[in-house]
């Protein structure tokens, strides 16, 4: 079964459920035992076994403990305990109250959300649940719903961090260009000059970018996009009492500290900003004996960052809560309830895991790589087909950095190989690629942290954003058809963007046609 078409089963099978059953646990549990009875031939209790040492090695393999693992876990219970301070210490409501006077619209409270997910770069894990602790009260003032917040979320943290050579993600490619060079003897590039120059070769990321604001300002609710808006607007989040949250609501838990006050809010935020980046740049000059950025980003530790900034802005909220006047709630009610607030989000990160381990082991990403390395396909169009495949990967194994560390190696070989002044755009497809499968895999991590970030449903975003991402990702299509026959970056990218935005007009004019006729009929 391994390296078949075969391996293809769990990932699909999963798909449909989470289409069908809308429910990510069933759909992932039953991915999970799928690919294990493939792998063993459908031998129970070699099957059972297989599932459990898939999960315990989530916490701890032959090398030791898995320790970042763990810390981006204890990140997440951190998170659920400082919004339930911001909640108790009415920090929240206040920072709502506030921003309610500057910021007086529907509109321009999603734009400015769109703006601080692009501010917010520096990582996609920390940008999707720093930007909803720092947007959802304004959007919930506003009624914005949990859906479209946790799109904005997702489409404005893997797309801007892809793009951004100061980021855990810059970092992380541009090292890896550094090798292929090395290894194909690639020498006409150096790998940051090389990564400059893939910027605007990235049309997905772009595309995705863009199309942020334009349905920001617009209000291009597509979909079941639109469904989830209207209701927002008629009921409000925190009035619906059938919201399955990924990230629990607080409001009923605990009662705003009549005393609250934005900084109550906003410094705990920027203390887990600076904490954490300084931290991720601490940690990195320590692994690479080098004080320069790209240096220190392509060797830092992450989680390890996400924790002490965490535990840093926890401490700040606490503070600031007992240093209020009583009357307040206990603090093993605010540790407990903040958590539990976590517990399914957890959840679903851990079978997301368990799920990837699983397809890694029956091979579908080395399945999907021989279709590229073994066809007979014309030069010109191979970015559009290794963009095609890549989204496949990232979309069946949940990963954007399991997709690169293997598509990224294969475009560069097949293009030395063929036609080396089609390699930075070959090696853009496969980011671009990449992003688009993350984008619309329900088992992707930074999928899943964008809802919790978002505290919307997981397979409620999931379903609401994909209508978007194939909007980006048809434009990018033709983008990368386009530069592989003309070789022509800025052409391809004008056209990209120019083609996705006549599909925009095109959609507003039919949505707003269709919906002042059912309004006429009604």
């Amino acid at each position: 079964m391994e390296g078949t078409i075969y391996s293809l089963i769990p990932a699909v099978i999963m798909l449909l459920l989470v289409i069908i059953t809308r429910n990510v646990l069933i759909s992932l549990g039953t991915g999970i035992i799928v690919g294990a009875l493939l792998i063993h031939n459908f031998n129970i209790l070699s099957s059972i076994t297989e599932i459990w040492e898939v999960f315990y090695t989530i916490f701890y393999a032959e090398d030791g403990w898995q320790v970042g693992n763990i810390f981006l876990l204890g990140f997440l219970l951190l998170l659920g305990i400082l919004t339930a301070f911001l909640q108790a210490s009415g920090g929240s409501r206040a920072f709502g109250d506030w921003m309610m006077k500057r910021v007086k619209t529907r509109t321009g409270a999603q734009v400015m959300t769109a703006v601080i997910g692009i501010i917010i770069f520096i990582d996609d894990y920390f940008n999707s649940l720093a930007v909803g602790q720092i947007a959802r009260p304004l959007t919930d003032r506003h009624r914005i719903s949990r859906a479209k917040l946790a799109y904005f979320i997702d489409s404005s943290s893997a797309p801007v961090t892809v793009l951004a050579p100061i980021s855990s993600w810059g970092a992380y490619i541009i090292g890896t260009l550094g090798t292929l060079f090395a290894a194909n003897e690639i020498t006409e590039y150096q790998p940051f000059e090389a990564f400059i120059q893939m910027i605007p070769l990235n049309f997905y990321a772009i595309s995705a970018i863009i199309l942020v604001f334009i349905v920001a300002y617009f209000r291009l609710d597509l979909g079941p996009m639109h469904t989830h808006e209207k209701r927002a607007e008629k009921e409000g989040e925190l009035l619906n009492p059938e919201q399955d949250s990924v990230a629990g609501d607080l409001g009923d838990v605990f009662d705003p500290h009549k005393d609250g006050k934005v900084y109550h809010l906003l410094v705990p935020i920027i203390v887990l900003f600076i904490v954490t980046i300084g931290s991720m740049y601490t940690t990195g000059v320590i692994a690479a004996s080098s004080y320069g950025l790209v240096d220190a980003f392509a060797n830092t530790d992450v989680n390890l960052s996400l924790i002490l900034g965490g535990l840093s802005s926890v401490v700040v909220a606490a503070v600031f809560y007992f240093s209020q006047k009583v009357p307040r709630s206990e603090l093993g009610k605010i540790l407990i309830e903040g958590a539990k607030t976590m517990i399914p989000a957890i959840n679903i990160l851990l079978l997301a895991w368990m799920i990837g381990a699983i397809i890694g082991s029956i091979g579908t990403g080395d399945y999907l790589a021989g279709l590229v390395e073994n066809a007979s396909i014309n030069v010109s169009l191979l970015p559009v087909i290794l963009f095609i495949i890549s989204a496949i990967m990232a979309l069946s194994t949940g990963t954007s950095w399991g997709t690169f560390g293997i598509m990224l190696p294969i475009a560069a070989n097949i293009m030395v190989n063929t036609d080396s002044s089609l390699l930075l755009p070959a090696l853009a497809a496969v980011l671009a690629g990449a992003v688009f499968g993350d984008h619309c895999s329900p088992i992707s991590d930074t999928t899943v942290l964008s809802s919790t970030g978002a505290g919307a449903n997981h397979i409620d975003h999931v379903l609401t954003q994909l209508p978007y991402a194939t909007i980006a990702a048809v434009s990018a299509i033709v983008g990368f058809t386009l530069v592989g026959y003309t070789h022509s970056t800025l052409l391809s990218l004008l056209v990209t963007i120019v083609l996705m935005s006549i599909i925009v007009l095109i959609l507003k004019k039919v949505v707003v046609d269709r919906r002042k006729e059912k309004t006429t009929n009604e």
